[in-house]
């Protein structure tokens, strides 16, 4: 159930109202600021969603399975090596795995002056995918013409598929 939910519109648009455009982001730069809950400088990818919605908004109740999905992305992306630059303006910073890379772009869209505004999306493996049985992290930097500074992450979660 909690699958369906997460790669749906509801879910999708709830979610990105928080990280685009580079207002809505600045606003939850914000909010995560003030909060006890969290450190933006050591902040993972998943810590945020729950402060920055609380559970009744979810859509089909899905925050209650929140943290064990993430959980179990994170520990499928923490067993992926991984050999990709975090971005064209740190191309020396090559995080170790990819939940470590996915972590690393998350905290540079957050803690960046001005934050970098995200768009995200989960969608599912297909069943013929070469790893369809894990979890994998697509991380697409888009930059102004001539400038490595990154203007947006494209981070798309991809579950596993599960007949």
């Amino acid at each position: 159930m909690a699958g369906l939910v997460y790669s749906g519109k509801a879910f999708r648009d709830l979610m990105n109202a928080n990280y685009y455009p580079l207002a809505n982001m600045k606003k939850s730069v914000a909010k995560l600021k003030a909060s006890d809950d969290i450190d933006l400088p050591t902040l993972e990818y998943g810590q945020y969603h729950l402060i920055l919605n609380p559970p009744s908004r979810w859509p089909q109740g899905s925050a209650k399975y929140w943290h064990k999905e993430k959980g179990r992305a994170r520990v499928d992306l923490s067993t992926q090596p991984n050999t990709v630059p975090l971005s064209r303006d740190e191309p020396g910073v090559i995080p170790l795995t990819r939940c470590d890379l996915l972590d690393a772009c998350v905290r540079k869209c957050f803690n960046s002056e001005p934050p970098i505004p995200m768009k995200t999306k989960i969608i599912t493996h297909a069943a013929s995918d070469a790893y369809a049985h894990r979890h994998e992290i697509r991380l697409e930097w888009e930059y102004k013409k001539g400038s490595d500074k990154p203007a947006l992450l494209n981070l798309t979660m991809v579950c596993p598929y599960r007949s």
